[in-house]
């Protein structure tokens, strides 16, 4: 565990530590950053296990992680950074690290939005609706393009307006 200069900055990927800090952090944004390196440092710890129980714990693990974010008080604000994959058909979703997530759950279902990076002569944007190949979502009108600016401080500020959340306390 390390902490930034502000005490904001927990570094861990312990499931069960991470979700702990998420409830019990006063703060009203939370970043989760980077998801698949919580599983994918999961998985190599567990390397030379045999059995397939370490992929049930660790896309369990996963999961909880996602599901405790979208059930944490109202105000607050979970960001889940992670990377995407394209499967044989073209299609974009999240990287998982196995069946359990990809044949069992939907992980982008489980938020209301979901948005991804796109970079047009080197400038990054985010998509805010789907493109018939990937699972952005974002509510209707809560932005006004399907692509904006890649400022997550920008995306946190639409999402509160959209949602009347006060947003006094930024951290």
């Amino acid at each position: 565990m390390k902490k930034g200069d502000g005490g904001n900055i927990y570094v861990s990927d312990n499931s069960q530590k991470i979700m702990a800090a998420m409830l019990y952090t006063t703060a009203k944004i939370i970043i989760v950053d980077d998801w698949q390196y919580i599983l994918a440092n999961q998985f190599m710890s567990r390397r030379k296990e045999k059995s397939y129980d370490k992929f049930t714990d660790i896309g369990g693990a996963g999961f909880d992680i996602a599901k405790l974010s979208s059930e944490l008080d109202f105000d607050k604000r979970v960001y889940i950074l992670a990377h995407t994959q394209t499967d044989e058909f073209g299609k974009v979703r999240i990287k998982t690290l196995g069946k359990l997530l990809d044949d069992k759950i939907v992980l982008e279902g489980m938020f209301t939005t979901v948005l991804r990076t796109h970079v047009v002569n080197g400038q990054y944007f985010f998509s805010t609706q789907n493109s018939g190949s990937d699972t952005v979502k974002s509510p209707m009108g809560m932005f006004d393009s399907p692509d904006i600016e890649n400022d997550l401080a920008a995306v946190d500020a639409a999402i509160c307006d959209y949602y009347s959340i006060n947003q006094k306390e930024l951290a």
